[in-house]
């Protein structure tokens, strides 16, 4: 099992104010499998997509990549295993604004050991033409395109990728989710996709819904969707 993630519990505050966010959380992910993480608002899907990413810590249980436990690692040794692992794609797009598009994507480029080539990410997300504009010149779509592009050329084992489609119109989400469907086909990495659309749900191999913190539902598809077919 390539991702084993295990008794994952996690809770915010204390006493009164004590919130319960995950409660055991039990999921084995294949390398190269597309999961989607489905629920509603609260039910501790991002909660859960950061501690798998190293950006925070359970409270109880574990998360293991490849037989390396994130919990034994020490600060440097998590910050090297984010930095060599995984690309993080969210809502947010989080571009440098006085860096072009290409120079935004080489920020990626540069946290790798081996990292894909430049230019044949930015032709892929049809962002080359574009290569040399600043992000506010750009729509909401291309700069979730740039966002993507900067996680992929590092190559990373895992795509983590939090509603990257929640800010984004019916067509430019179809788009974007192509795209993912792309990177996860062409390069092979292991995609983890938080999201509260039920339909995106169809075009993943593994779906786990969660709600108030547990596992409601863990399936594997065994008739995908492709993104460009995916209605709602």
């Amino acid at each position: 099992m390539f991702i084993e993630i295990s008794g994952i519990k996690k809770s915010f505050g204390s006493g009164e104010s004590r919130a319960d966010v995950l409660k055991g959380i039990d999921i084995g992910i294949e390398k190269g499998e597309f999961c989607v993480l489905l629920g509603p608002s609260g039910s501790g899907k991002s909660t859960l997509l950061n501690i798998i990413g190293g950006i925070d810590s359970a409270d109880e249980g574990y998360i293991s990549i490849n037989g390396e436990k994130t919990a034994d690692m020490n600060e440097k040794a998590l910050t090297l295993y984010r930095r060599k692992h995984l690309g993080y794609i969210f809502q947010m797009y989080n571009l440098i604004p006085n860096l072009n598009i290409k120079e935004n994507v080489e920020v990626g480029a540069y946290l790798s050991d081996s990292p894909l080539d430049v230019d044949d990410i930015l032709k892929t997300l049809g962002l080359y033409e574009h290569r040399h504009k600043l992000p506010n010149q750009l729509s909401g779509g291309q700069q979730q395109r740039t966002a993507i592009g900067r996680a992929i050329v590092k190559n990373p084992d895992i795509l983590l990728c939090d509603e990257p489609t929640g800010a984004l119109d019916y067509n430019t989400s179809k788009e974007i989710l192509q795209l993912i469907e792309t990177v996860n086909q062409k390069y092979g990495s292991t995609v983890i996709m938080v999201t509260h659309n039920d339909a995106i749900k169809n075009m993943a191999d593994r779906v786990v819904k969660l709600r108030d913190g547990v596992i409601r539902k863990n399936y594997t598809n065994d008739t995908k969707v492709k993104a460009a077919d995916l209605d709602w």
